[in-house]
This record gives C-alpha cells, structure tokens and sequence, in this order.
C-alpha cells in the first residue's frame, strides 16, 4: 500500500510541474527574450558625405585635389529594390545577425551607397600632370574646373561596405503602454561596426580608359541608432541613423595598374529596412 501512495506522490507532482512549466510558456511571451534568434534585412538609404582631399597619381602626374564635394544617387521608391535582377541599382542595406544574449547581437551585412563626385565644382590642386589646360580645367589661384574631360570620379556600384557590427537591443514598449508585445514591439538599439571597402569605381582622368571594377579599397568604421517596430512576433520595420568613417588608400581608376587614388571622408546613411526574426 505504501508503494501505492509512493507512485501516486510522484504521479502528483510530475502533473503539477508539468502543468506549471506550460503555463510558464503561455505566459511568456516569445518576445520576451532574444537570445538564439537570427534576424534578416532588406533597407534603402540616403547618404551625406563630408568634402574629402583626393590624391590621384600615375607614371606622368601626381596631384591632389583639396575640398571636393560629393553626394549620392538616390533611385527612390522603386520596384527595383524587391526586383532580384536589379537590386545592386538602387542604395541597398543588408544585414543577417544571431542574438548571442537577450539584448546583445553580432551581424554582418553590406551597406551598398553611392558616392558621385559632384561635377564642375573649382576645387584647388596641388601638383602636376601632364598638358595642363587641355580639359577646359585651368582657373586662377592654383584651381582647377572638374570637368568631365579632366575628371569624372564615382563610386556607384557602388561604395561597398562590407561590414560586422556589434548591436545592443532595448525593449522600450512600456513607454507607449504597450502590454502585449508579441503583437507589437518597440525596441531601440545601438551599434558600432568595421569593414572592408569593396568598390566598383568609375572614373575617367585625363582621358583614359577607366578600370571600373570590383576592388577592395580600404577600410570603414561606423556608428548607429535605431527604432524598431516587430509586429507579430516576426516580422519588423527599423529605421536607422549611421555615422562613420572612411579611409581608401588603394583605389583603381584606370586600366593601369600604376595609376591609383587615395581618399578619406566620413559619412551619414539614413537607413528604412524591413526584416524578419526568428528561431531554427
């Protein structure tokens, strides 16, 4: 009889725990903690770009050009960012990550911008090539005019970051009175970032026959800010602000490999994505 109530005891207990354990599920919300879910996104952006010295040399010149201005190329609302054959064309963001806690992640991604010099801008020069004046360029005062003979000069397949980035994530619901967050979330987060810069650049100096290839350039770093609206537990719209720098040491501008360019100059992305967030 003994054993009876023994098995019983047990029988009891297992039931309540079990019970226990599926009403702590139900009440918690997947939303509740982020750790072990991936995430995924697709965005646009508008870029601003500080003035930047640029240095051109080759076998026949060496010169910089001090305080050039550039700016990006925007597409707009588009179908070419959902179009799978043309997505490069358009100022592109995107991004994959895991949550290695709940409100840390780690992620990779390209931030695809567009840097087009900005043309017939007087910008001063300091140094030499060859047949000077030969592109309607000479103006007093060491200046030159940029013009498209003497110089065209973009990054528009573009400025290519190629990016990690550390985020941190904050659930800030409850300062909307937001109770059920598996129908609607809002979070804030922050982030820093390095990379690479891939670059296909366009250019066309002094009349020669431009390279405009894929070719790792530099290095990037960068810093963001966030809000993010999650519907449904999975799927999310994140709108961003991104600051960095850039450095290009190693730029291709012509079919030879002895010609080269060089530049440094900071940014600022406005970034609208859409995403998902998930658990395998």
């Amino acid at each position: 009889m003994k054993y009876l109530f023994y098995y019983a005891f047990l029988i009891i207990l297992f039931t309540n725990n079990t019970i226990a354990q599926e009403v702590t599920e139900i009440q918690t919300k997947y939303t509740t903690h982020n750790k072990g879910k991936f995430f995924i996104s697709w965005g646009g952006n508008r870029d601003t770009y500080s003035k930047s010295e640029i240095t051109f040399r080759g076998k026949d010149y060496s010169f910089s050009l001090e305080n050039v201005e550039a700016h990006d190329k925007p597409k707009g609302w588009h179908v070419d960012y959902i179009n799978p054959s043309r997505m490069t064309i358009p100022q592109t963001n995107f991004r994959m990550g895991y949550f290695i806690s709940d409100h840390y992640s780690v992620a990779i991604g390209v931030d695809h911008m567009k840097y087009v010099m900005t043309q017939d801008q007087a910008v001063t020069i300091d140094g030499y090539y060859q047949n000077p004046g030969s592109y309607d360029e000479i103006l007093p005062n060491n200046q030159v005019l940029l013009t498209e003979e003497f110089l065209k000069y973009e990054h528009t397949d573009g400025l290519n970051y190629i990016n990690s980035e550390v985020s941190r994530h904050d659930d800030i619901s409850s300062i909307f009175k937001i109770g059920n967050t598996d129908k609607i979330q809002v979070n804030l987060t922050e982030g820093v970032g390095f990379g690479l810069l891939y670059p296909k650049t366009n250019t066309t100096l002094l009349g020669k026959d431009r390279h405009d290839d894929f070719h790792v350039s530099g290095y990037g770093t960068s810093l963001k800010a966030g809000l993010n609206l999650t519907f449904f537990k999975h799927f999310y719209l994140q709108g961003e602000l991104k600051g960095g720098y850039i450095n290009m040491q190693d730029i291709r501008t012509t079919k030879s490999s002895a010609d080269s360019a060089s530049q440094d100059f900071f940014f600022f992305q406005r970034i609208i994505a859409v995403g998902g967030i998930f658990r395998i």
